[in-house]
């Protein structure tokens, strides 16, 4: 392998610098000149390999990813699949309860082996997604996880399942999901290319939050109808649409980007990459922050509906359907972006959420909290698929996979931290704290990092051009 260079940028395992998307002072960032040096092709190019290639033609619009057949395959197997996935969660939860003798500490066992794989192997599922191919990984882990499912349907219809075997299949699940996410994540500019992944980001939050939606509502109908284990075994079968869905797809199609061939250092060479960048350190520092403190409506509105209105499950339950119908109408937002987000999108965004839930923290009623909640859902999900879209199109192909499993390990990796603090202020403090405080902290951490990128900016736009012959210092 080649020296590093003096600006710390990453270079490719053949020694040849990996190509980086380096932002304008503006915030936008520029379309990378040596992108093809890193296998990546602009949208009306076919791969290399193939004699054609996706299009997509016509005014662009809300659905146009679902132009491109080999997407219009993964989607339709994700909303499927994503639905089952939220029944099981819920029946899951109900098993658990049912088995330790409504034990919250059994739950909270549960949850945590689900999400402890995330935390240790997310980077390394980054790694995987860069070296391998993406399709292939996930036919790997979709199957893995439907065989979880499986598993714990059959035990539990057959009445042999023992928390034990929960808790097994908790962490087997959070295993295979660990190395899922980062891998479906870098696999959306695959499917569609780098001109339309935040249309592609945002109807896959889209199809995520109507799952959300659809899934718990009809879980709570079939657990009382035919018992938990049967909602396992449908989520099982529910596999099999986003398995067909990879199969049918037509890899001649798909843009791929190089693949990194198996060396020792992959994982270090993925960090340096981002430490070399500080635009895109200040973005994932404010994912980070905003995710870990202001993004926990799993917790504070159980506090809400609970602790500061004396309200039953029927509260709570509005509250969490309203902020996914704001989350739902924030996704089609969203996915009517065609292209790169400017980073004053992602900013904004990030401050109208810390204003939005602060002011929910203080609504005093349920129905004005429930109002106010659905631009909040609005504006979380303007945040997430900003922030999601910038940081793949502004990094080089054969990194995506490994920056976007630091993504979601800073994304999903702060909620150990962020919700016992939360919950301690809600404790100490009374039940509104640590909604107004989430989204104090969200304000505060985009005002920052705003004014970091300020000074990061400037620089950047008094240094020489990237044209020029002197190295590009992004």
């Amino acid at each position: 392998m080649a020296e590093p260079r003096s600006d710390s940028n990453s270079h490719h395992p053949s020694g040849s610098p990996v190509p980086a998307a380096p932002f304008h002072a503006s915030g936008q960032a520029t379309e990378p000149a040596a992108d093809h040096l890193a296998g990546c092709r602009p949208i009306s190019a076919p791969p290399a390999h193939s004699t054609t290639g996706p299009t997509v033609a016509g005014r662009p619009g809300i659905f146009v990813s679902l132009r491109v057949r080999n997407y219009r395959y993964f989607a339709g197997g994700q909303v499927v699949s994503l639905i089952g996935t939220w029944m099981q969660r819920i029946a899951q939860d109900w098993l658990v309860l049912n088995l330790s003798h409504s034990s919250p500490i059994a739950l909270g066992v549960a949850s945590a082996l689900q999400f402890t794989p995330t935390l240790l192997f997310s980077l390394w599922g980054g790694v995987l997604a860069d070296r391998y191919d993406k399709r292939r990984l996930l036919l790997l882990t979709q199957s893995g996880m439907g065989f979880c499912a499986l598993a714990l349907g059959v035990l539990d219809v057959s009445a042999l399942a023992r928390l034990w075997h929960v808790y097994l299949l908790c962490f087997l699940l959070g295993c295979f999901s660990a190395l899922d996410t980062p891998t479906r994540q870098a696999f959306a500019s695959e499917l569609v290319g780098r001109e339309y992944v935040s249309n592609a980001v945002g109807l896959n939050s889209m199809t995520f939050n109507t799952a959300r939606i659809v899934g718990p509502s009809i879980a709570g109908l079939l657990i009382a109808a035919i018992g938990t284990g049967w909602v396992f075994l449908l989520n099982a079968a529910s596999f099999v649409a986003v398995i067909g869905g990879l199969l049918a797809m037509d890899p001649a199609r798909l843009f791929r980007s190089a693949r990194l061939p198996r060396a020792r250092g992959q994982l270090r060479e993925g960090l340096r990459y981002v430490a070399g960048r500080p635009v895109l350190i200040c973005v994932l520092s404010l994912v980070f922050l905003v995710s870990t403190l202001g993004i926990n409506f799993f917790l504070t509105l159980p506090l809400l509906a609970r602790n500061v209105f004396h309200g039953g499950p029927e509260s709570y339950g509005v509250l969490t359907t309203v902020v996914a119908v704001g989350s739902l109408l924030g996704a089609a937002v969203g996915a009517r972006r065609v292209g790169r987000p400017r980073l004053r999108v992602v900013l904004s965004s990030a401050l109208a959420l810390g204003v939005l839930e602060t002011a929910t923290g203080l609504m005093p009623t349920v129905a004005t909290t429930a109002v106010l909640l659905v631009p909040t859902g609005v504006a979380t999900l303007l945040f997430t698929n900003a922030a999601n879209s910038s940081v793949q199109l502004s990094i080089a192909p054969v990194m995506r996979g490994r920056v976007m499993g630091l993504y979601m390990l800073l994304f999903l990796g702060g909620t150990p931290l962020g919700a016992p603090l939360l919950g301690v202020l809600g404790e100490q403090l009374g039940g509104r704290t640590p909604t107004v405080f989430g989204g104090a902290a969200s304000l505060v951490a985009a005002l920052v990092v705003w004014l970091v990128l300020r000074v990061v900016l400037r620089r950047r736009a008094a240094e020489p051009s990237p044209h020029s012959p002197q190295p590009d210092p992004s």
